[in-house]
């Protein structure tokens, strides 16, 4: 799992399924214990319409070729993760 450091932006690079890669930064990412799913919250440093900047949020699932990240499964999931970001703005 990538950690973080402070004042070092960690790059990501996501393969899509037509095999072009981009390179993304990465925010946070964290494990849920009792599940035991590992997430990334990741930025390609787009902004919205309100010059906000977009942030995407991946289930990484680990296996022998290699990690990959799929999408948030649940309501309930959801809002855990909304849960984890709140603390995480809140702190900073």
């Amino acid at each position: 799992m990538i950690e973080n450091q402070t004042n070092e932006k960690k790059i990501m690079s996501i393969v899509s399924n037509d095999g072009s890669i981009e390179e993304v930064e990465v925010i946070l990412a964290f494990e849920f214990k009792d599940t035991g799913k590992e997430y990334v919250v990741y930025t390609k440093n787009e902004k919205d319409e309100n010059e906000n900047i977009t942030v995407y949020v991946s289930n990484i699932e680990r296996s022998a070729e290699g990690p990959k990240l799929l999408g948030v499964e649940s309501e309930a999931e959801w809002n855990r993760i909304k849960d984890v970001l709140r603390e995480l703005s809140k702190t900073e």
